[in-house]
């Protein structure tokens, strides 16, 4: 105890003046389950640099903030899913033998213990940073990494990948299926076909009828269980994939600075592909802050964040993790809610926190992006998991434990909707997915282009999951069941379907009415035609408003009427997709962030929630009770 007490004060130094303060320091820190160097680094504000040259010092050893570019590093011979546990490197440097090591604190002591009585150590042995351990095996053990993130799931489960299961016939036929839809409903306005018309009815029915039964299913008044005090809070990552997004890096690190969460447990990840320098560069100057890291991925074959987000998930920490985009602004309190969520209810996997738009009241095209959201991921999403059903998942704010998502074999690389595919095969696997009732802060595209870009991405995606999880119907059928099944190919099915029948019944009326005059558009009151119509636009329009009204922003509603034309809009994304499905099916159209203009600084006053300050191990430790 002597040796830890006199370490603590080594760092410390003016802040822990005497050895029986180091004491009450140190136990109220293992109180807390901390590893005290990251208690001094980022609790005691230090850093993790100055800690480590302190803690070298008192040790007697060399120190290095990161590994000797002109070494010759051995091959790691760790498996890769033990990355993120490796603490020490060995390599040569000038005809030298050198064992570069990143200890926590009583690993230190020990180690200073072991030097003091076999002092040649000292020349063999250099402090780093486990950071510094890190990178150096992403950049040795690169290939090893991309070809794990683009294989790992086709090796693991090779009936539900996109690079093996989205054969071209699949593509065509699918592209196929969709063109004759659409023009048998153009053909049944044309021509009163009423087998066809009965047919397109059941298409555009059933997916309403599931809408407005989202709209039924009572809401939880809330969390049912106790949030986890300080020193029972796992560690928990947060990896945020960026590309071509410096100037989302400053609004992204104040987020993050002022999450509840105690930042000693906190894991959080910049995942910058290397094809974007001034990401790069900017994610640089963000990881002078010790709370940060950055992981950057090599350039590689498909460009997609789902193959970043495997390349990075070797070097996660933590028992859980989390996924935010570039614009995401989540409640300072998600993650404490998301781990207690986690603690209370063991058989849960998976937590999708809700998706809200921030920038609704820009423009018309941002507030349909907002009905829609909130439409998705307010009622929706809770309703499918309330019925045990497969619920795709957002792209962001997603909240995992760790162990079950390498065990799914983590994302598609080559799926461009990889929350949607890894939403219905966790379903399949039989991981339990919830939705969490805490928001993240979204940006819509303010302008079309963006919005067609990103939607016809989504759209391709889509297709793409409808293709990989149909291609075996009858082990897709034995993993969910009937009920899993169906609802899959409405719920999944009607996102690329629905815009594209209800344009094709609007286009066969335009054509009607300019073949036979305006008398002839009587068609659109005949009672089968009419009652399909009304109860599509009822279905999709009672769960935006309903999503809007638990939002509290009715000064939404009008623009919901611009639904109509919104689903014309995703039409012309849904031909977009198909023709990108045949010819380059995992391109990834990136989508455009920080083109708003309203301010999107990080108010935690206005998200209802205020980030407490930082406290020191003594306070925290009393106020847990220690």
């Amino acid at each position: 105890m002597s040796q830890a007490v006199g370490l603590l004060r080594a760092i410390l130094l003016d802040l822990c003046p005497s050895d029986a303060a180091a004491v009450a320091e140190l136990e109220a820190i293992l109180a807390l389950e901390i590893d005290p160097l990251d208690y001094c680094a980022l609790t005691r504000g230090i850093g993790r640099h100055e800690v480590m040259v302190r803690a070298a010092r008192w040790a007697g050893l060399f120190y290095s903030p990161h590994m000797p570019r002109t070494m010759a590093i051995a091959d790691a011979a760790a498996r890769i899913d033990s990355f993120s546990k490796v603490r020490s490197l060995r390599g040569t440097l000038l005809d030298r033998d050198l064992l570069f090591v990143a200890p926590d604190f009583f690993e230190l002591v020990q180690l200073a213990q072991r030097c003091r009585d076999q002092p040649y150590l000292t020349r063999r042995l250099c402090l780093v940073p486990a950071a510094a351990i890190r990178a150096e095996l992403s950049e040795t053990a690169g290939n090893r990494l991309l070809d794990e993130a683009r294989q790992r799931l086709a090796r693991r489960w090779p009936r539900t990948s996109a690079h093996l299961d989205l054969a071209l016939p699949l593509r065509r036929l699918l592209v196929a299926v969709l063109a004759a839809l659409f023009a048998l409903t153009v053909l049944a306005v044309l021509y009163s076909l009423p087998a066809v018309s009965l047919l397109i009815g059941v298409l555009m029915v059933v997916p309403a009828i599931l809408r407005v039964a989202a709209v039924l299913v009572p809401i939880a008044p809330g969390p049912g269980f106790a949030l986890l005090d300080d020193s029972e809070l796992p560690v928990y990552s947060v990896l945020i994939p960026l590309r071509d997004e410096a100037h989302m890096v400053p609004m992204l690190v104040d987020a993050m600075r002022a999450l509840d969460y105690p930042p000693e447990k906190l894991d959080i990840k910049f995942v910058v592909e290397s094809l974007s320098p001034g990401t790069v560069s900017a994610c640089r100057q963000a990881v002078t802050d010790p709370l940060f890291e950055m992981v950057c991925v090599p350039d590689g074959a498909p460009r997609t964040k789902p193959k970043a987000l495997n390349f990075a998930m070797p070097f996660v920490r933590g028992e859980h993790m989390v996924i935010y985009d570039a614009e995401d602004i989540p409640e300072p309190g998600q993650l404490r809610l998301a781990a207690s969520q986690f603690a209370a209810a063991p058989h849960l996997d998976c937590l999708q926190a809700e998706l809200v738009v921030e920038n609704a009241g820009e423009n018309w095209l941002t507030a349909l992006f907002a009905g829609e959201y909130a439409g998705q991921f307010g009622l929706m999403l809770p309703a499918l998991a309330r019925w045990g059903l497969p619920m795709p998942l957002g792209g962001t704010s997603n909240h995992f434990r760790t162990s079950a998502l390498r065990e799914v074999g983590g994302w598609d690389a080559f799926n461009v909707t990889e929350d949607a595919d890894l939403g219905v095969r966790l379903s399949r696997l039989r991981y339990r997915t919830a939705t969490l009732p805490s928001r993240t802060l979204e940006e819509a595209p303010v302008e079309f282009r963006p919005w067609l870009r990103q939607r016809t991405r989504w759209m391709k995606g889509f297709m793409q999951t409808f293709i990989v999880h149909n291609a075996h119907p009858r082990l897709f059928l034995a993993d969910v069941g009937w009920k899993g099944f169906l609802a899959f190919q409405v719920y999944v099915g009607s996102m690329i379907t629905s815009p594209l029948l209800h344009t094709a019944y609007f286009l066969g009326l335009a054509i009607k009415a300019a073949l036979h005059g305006p008398t002839s558009l009587s068609a659109f009151f005949d009672p089968l035609y009419f009652s399909v119509l009304a109860l599509g636009y009822t279905g999709a329009f009672t769960l935006t408003i309903a999503g809007l009204a638990k939002l509290g922003r009715h000064d939404l509603y009008a623009y919901q009427f611009l639904l109509p034309f919104y689903w014309g809009l995703h039409s012309l994304a849904a031909v977009r997709a198909g023709y990108e499905l045949l010819t380059r099916p995992f391109f990834w159209a990136k989508t455009e962030h920080g083109r708003t203009r309203i301010d999107r600084g990080v108010h935690p006053v206005r998200q209802n929630q205020v980030s407490p300050p930082r406290r020191s191990a003594r306070d925290r430790a009393t106020r847990n009770g220690v």
